[in-house]
């Protein structure tokens, strides 16, 4: 779908008045008046236009209710766009970070708005049944994750962004700290894929910058030419580590025909003329030069995450934190997950 803005959901507005008169302070060109929509694909992370007379900005800023530590990190998302606006042209750049959460709720920031397309769970009708033009998208999203791990990571800037050494224990462990946080229920196959990645973690291929969170509807295309890609969003979670971590989420997002959703979406991925997920690790290979023989840890990784994040999003619904009734039937999705992750595993051995 073209990306659009739209009607702001009743929970999730803010004072646009007290905005603008901040805004006007810190930047005098950001002080007039300006129209408020926001952007309401997503389940996570709030994003809202500006619509000045002049130009338009995006705002962003976390969820509402209680949120994970060290997760929607608005103003690690400001620093690492700045740190990659040099470097990495398909990363927006940030205007302003704002982390007086009295001005609107929470930390903040505006960043440039960009246009074109964004496939979420189904298959916009305006860019028709092309198999061809889907397999340019597919392989224009892996070449821009191999270029943004090709990405010269001793620059100070980005050396800033985190602690590569033991990244991956840290997260498996991290992550698996969230997962008893959120849960609702007992999942045995969570705990035991838990163990099953703690004890084989494997050597890193490299350091790399992670976006952390990679897949198609993070991902902006052309609407002139939907082939080429033109924004990745989505950086709150952005730091340094093996960047097999970034091609395994991709991987366990990515479902293939015949199978069902691997998420809280469809299968868009699974559509005519998509790679593969060996087709993805062997382009991703080739751009890069890294040995790709443990993407299957990295995509049970990935899809543990994502069950995990999905049960995050999940418990705020059952504890009444956000009335969006889009969250109300994400329990289901956890188990199902945790199951397909266990099916990956097993190619480990």
């Amino acid at each position: 779908m073209i990306d659009a803005a739209g009607e702001i959901r009743p929970d999730e507005q803010f004072d646009a008045e007290k905005l603008r008169v901040w805004l006007g302070a810190q930047r005098p060109e950001l002080g007039g008046p300006f129209e408020v929509q926001q952007f309401r694909g997503g389940h996570a992370n709030l994003t809202y236009l500006l619509r000045y007379a002049d130009r338009e900005l995006v705002l962003r800023r976390p969820p509402l209710g209680p949120v994970a530590p060290k997760s929607h990190d608005m103003a690690r998302e400001y620093r690492a766009l700045a740190a990659l606006a040099p470097v990495y042209e398909p990363s927006p750049r940030p205007v302003l970070l704002c982390e007086d959460a009295s001005v609107i709720g929470a930390v903040f920031f505006l960043m440039e708005r960009r246009h074109g397309v964004v496939v979420r769970s189904s298959w916009p009708e305006e860019l028709g049944d092309d198999a061809a033009l889907r397999r340019r998208m597919s392989e224009s999203l892996v070449d821009a994750l191999a270029d943004l791990h090709l990405v010269d990571v001793k620059r100070p800037d980005l050396a800033r962004l985190g602690r590569p050494e033991g990244f991956v224990q840290r997260q498996v462990s991290g992550w698996y700290d969230r997962w008893l946080r959120a849960k609702t229920r007992e999942i045995p196959a969570m705990d035991d894929l838990c163990s099953f990645l703690a004890d084989r973690i494997p050597e890193p291929v490299g350091v790399s910058v992670l976006h952390n969170d990679w897949k198609l509807d993070n991902a902006m295309f052309d609407a002139g030419d939907p082939g080429k890609l033109v924004a990745v969003f989505d950086w709150d979670m952005t730091t340094l580590g093996d960047p097999l971590v970034d091609l395994g989420t991709l991987l366990s997002y990515w479902g293939e025909a015949g199978e069902g959703p691997r998420g809280t979406g469809g299968n868009v991925t699974g559509l005519p003329g998509m790679l593969t997920r060996d087709e993805i690790a062997g382009r991703y290979a080739k751009r890069t030069g890294f040995d790709v023989s443990a993407a299957p840890f990295y995509e049970t990784f990935g899809l543990f995450k994502t069950a995990v994040v999905i049960e995050q999003i999940y418990v705020r619904y059952v504890r009444g934190q956000t009335k969006d009734e889009r969250f109300a039937a994400m329990g289901p999705t956890v188990p199902v997950l945790a199951e397909v992750a266990q099916q990956v595993a097993a190619k480990l051995g």
